[in-house]
């Protein structure tokens, strides 16, 4: 069986619009990808903590709360900090076009504003390199006999 994306989905920092990430989560898990959506108000800690845990291809972000300059930092920051950086960091929200080209010269893969059609955000993601991060010994995705 071919190896789907595995996906982590959360909104990132104090803000609380959740409709779109939701719509996006749900078009992922639809399209075949499995998706881990952690809800709102995470702090980048806590998503590249559960990223390195659940063993994710990519970390999708939603932010409106004009803090994502900080946040998407922080976020790649930690992950090459953490030894992920084999795990993509895309997002979507409320970001001016000229913070996008800041955003992607560190390391974010994609940005997608709002209004976006799913199945380009869908074809993204099927389209990202997987298992690309360095696994621990023993990890739960690693293919053990009961997996």
């Amino acid at each position: 069986m071919a190896k789907k994306p595995r996906i982590l989905i959360a909104k990132i920092g104090l803000d609380g619009h959740d409709r779109g990430v939701k719509i996006v989560a749900r078009a992922l898990r639809d399209a075949g990808i499995e998706v881990i959506y952690l809800g709102i108000h995470n702090t980048p800690q806590e998503i590249v903590s559960s990223a390195i845990q659940e063993d994710v291809d990519g970390v999708g972000l939603s932010v409106h709360s004009a803090a994502h300059m900080t946040l998407f930092k922080e976020v790649t920051r930690l992950l090459k900090k953490g030894k992920a950086t084999g795990i993509a960091v895309f997002g979507g929200g409320i970001i001016p076009r000229e913070d996008s080209r800041a955003l992607k010269k560190l390391g974010v893969r994609a940005l997608f504003a709002p209004g976006a059609p799913l199945e380009e955000i869908v074809e993204f993601v099927k389209r990202l390199p997987l298992g690309r991060r360095q696994k621990a010994k023993g990890s739960a995705r690693g293919g053990s006999a009961s997996g």
